[in-house]
């Protein structure tokens, strides 16, 4: 029994005394500061040996795990909303249970909206005309546009702003607040070239082939 133990001392301690027995001279706070950069730029556990490749494999798997520890303390101890977990032989930076609920909903609401090509176009020319009639928008399509109109409306990607002021006071239409939100514009000046919303009615097209 002695004779395997020391066989497995002879195997293991090598690694482990020069994980263990290396010193580095960067300060605590630098090296905390690394290791948080790099867990919060990945999806899942990094172990203590990948996390020290950071450092060239000059700072030790020991002192690594006191500063993971120092930052998992610093976070609880200062209410952070994410905290730093050791979870499938690795460390991982996550969101706490707690603010589950808020991120599900801010999720679902930024979800992508998906517009066919008939939509693309109808909300092309509102984006460029509005405020605009629905007459206005059938004349430079060439086809009724009750149906994908009334589509953009319940999406919240056009609205209703207000009435023309000739005879017959026709409904006025114009982009929402999320059509901005939704092409990653800050406001109306933004707005793409005509060439450019082409492209995208033509990928939307090639798409839905």
């Amino acid at each position: 029994m002695d004779n395997q133990e020391s066989l497995l001392d002879e195997v293991i301690a090598p690694e482990s005394a020069d994980e263990n027995t290396i010193h580095t001279d960067l300060p605590e706070t630098e090296i905390q500061l690394a290791l948080e950069a790099v867990l919060f730029s990945v999806n899942e556990p990094i172990s203590v040996s990948q996390l020290r490749r950071i450092f060239d494999q000059e700072v030790s798997g020991h002192i690594i795990r006191q500063q993971l520890n120092k930052l998992r303390q610093f976070y609880d101890q200062h209410g952070r909303s994410f905290q730093l977990t050791e979870i499938a032989n690795g460390w991982q930076i996550n969101t706490r249970a707690k603010y589950a609920g808020q991120i599900e909903k801010f999720h679902t609401r930024q979800v992508r909206v998906r517009l066919s090509p008939s939509a693309l176009e109808a909300l092309a020319i509102v984006a460029y005309k509005q405020p605009v009639t629905r007459t206005e928008i059938e004349e430079i399509r060439g086809v009724n546009s009750d149906s994908v109109l009334n589509s953009l409306i319940e999406k919240g990607l056009v609205r209703i702003s207000g009435r023309k002021p000739e005879a017959g006071r026709a409904l006025l239409f114009s982009t929402s607040n999320r059509f901005l939100e939704q092409f990653g514009l800050r406001n109306l000046a933004d707005l793409p070239s005509v060439e450019e919303i082409q492209e995208i009615l033509e990928q939307s097209s090639s798409d839905e082939d």
